[in-house]
């Protein structure tokens, strides 16, 4: 198709663990061998999956495995996936800086890159001499780059800093710079990785909104890696997700996240725990419990905008003095606050088998995991008690173009009443 502008095929890349080259003389000989005869690198047919949590077996990883897309102009493409699902190395291969094993990219244009702090900056140069430097390497003429380097020091904010030597820089400074150059020298194709996070609230806004003028004002093209759903979700036409070097599911924004977050790309997204048969006394039995938003299934994504809803299946033979209670931890382990019925003077009075709600109101949860203890007590001493029975991870809502896509410190974000005394 004519309007496609980059076309991914069969790319996979394999990397030795630990080594450079394949290690021996007799596998660089081998290699060697099949290559002048046109035969198939021998060491391409090893190698495992690129699971960085377990120990393998193989010297040979895969970090990239049969990935093919497509992209139109215009396009934005998210590529969304845990830490080590071949992201970066995806993107380094889109740009030129290393090279696929095997496959080929067809593109049409000029791409410009984001991909680290202070990628392609010359530390002893100053700003405006990065700025030429960065164009000329981008295929710009010096009067192309001139024409536009007021308006990329006025974007980048770093106007007072501009004839200092990159090196003297802050992290900050650096990333505004560098988008602000790959952004206004005008790239067929800009591809940026997580580094808007270094950004402050003022660059992210600007940064987003800018990237939104490029596609649909300029139809250029935006692929755009990040672990902020909410960008994601409000940049982004489509996504593909990527797993273990693996593309495992390609389509809309909305169903990419919903399947990345379903599917166990987040660490202990536990939603649902049945509990074992045994009895855990005489009286009553845990039997499940669940993490649902109103409104939708068990384990589809929950965001600030949701209600939410703890269930707990219980039976009870003794209806007496008998209390459920939540402990809410955040990532790092350390509680944040205690729900108990007994807070509310709610008994499990009941006889035979029951399901327990308790409701917590939409924007109350901090965008990020919550961990949930799951107790019983009769008030005075604590008779049944599962640690980290749940995660929640509550996504970011959706939020205009242009507003900060940042998250706030904390675990919890209520939203409360305000409003000007008479």
């Amino acid at each position: 198709m004519s309007d496609i502008i980059l076309k991914v095929s069969n790319i996979n890349k394999q990397y030795r663990l630990g080594l450079v080259g394949t290690g021996t003389l007799s596998h660089d000989l081998s290699r060697w061998w099949h290559r002048i005869r046109g035969k198939e690198d021998p060491f391409l047919k090893v190698g495992e999956v690129n699971d960085r949590s377990t120990k393998g077996e193989s010297d040979y990883v895969w970090a990239l495995k049969d990935i093919n897309f497509e992209v139109a102009r215009g396009e934005v493409l998210g590529i969304i996936g845990k830490n080590g699902a071949g992201k970066s190395t995806l993107l380094k291969i889109l740009s030129r800086v290393t090279g696929p094993t095997t496959g080929e990219i067809k593109t049409k244009g000029r791409i410009a890159s984001l991909l680290e702090v202070g990628t392609g900056f010359h530390p002893e140069l100053t700003g405006r001499e990065n700025i030429y430097l960065n164009g000329a390497i981008l295929g710009m003429t010096k009067s192309e780059i001139k024409a536009k380097e007021d308006e990329i020091i006025d974007f980048s904010g770093c106007a007072r800093y501009i004839e200092t030597p990159v090196k003297r820089y802050s992290s900050g400074m650096r990333v505004r710079l560098a988008f602000a150059v790959a952004a206004f020298l005008e790239p067929d194709i800009l591809v940026i990785d997580e580094v808007l996070a270094v950004g402050d609230a003022e660059f992210q806004k600007k940064a987003v909104g800018k990237m939104q003028d490029i596609s649909k004002g300029d139809g250029r093209t935006v692929i755009f890696v990040s672990h902020n759903m909410a960008a994601v979700k409000s940049l982004c036409t489509r996504a593909i997700v990527l797993s273990n070097g693996q593309l495992v599911y390609s389509g809309g924004t909305e169903e990419s996240i919903q399947f990345y977050l379903q599917n166990g790309n987040e660490k202990g997204s536990d939603t649902l725990r049945y509990f074992s048969e045994e009895l855990y006394n005489e009286f009553f039995q845990l039997k499940k419990t669940s993490i649902r938003a109103v409104g939708k299934e068990i384990g589809e994504p929950i965001d600030r905008n949701d209600t939410i809803v703890f269930s707990t299946l219980i039976s009870n033979s003794y209806p007496k003095n008998l209390y459920l209670v939540y402990r809410f931890k955040d990532a790092q382990g350390d509680y944040i606050f205690v729900s108990s019925s007994a807070f509310s003077d709610f008994k499990l009075d009941f006889e035979g088998e029951k399901e327990v709600l308790m409701t917590i109101p939409s924007h109350f949860f901090n965008e990020g995991s919550i961990y949930v203890d799951v107790m019983l007590s009769n008030g005075r001493k604590v008779l049944f008690k599962e640690e980290d029975a749940l995660c929640l991870i509550i996504v970011q809502e959706e939020r205009e173009l242009g507003e900060w896509m940042g998250r706030t410190p904390g675990a919890l974000k209520p939203q409360f009443k305000w409003e000007l005394s008479n």
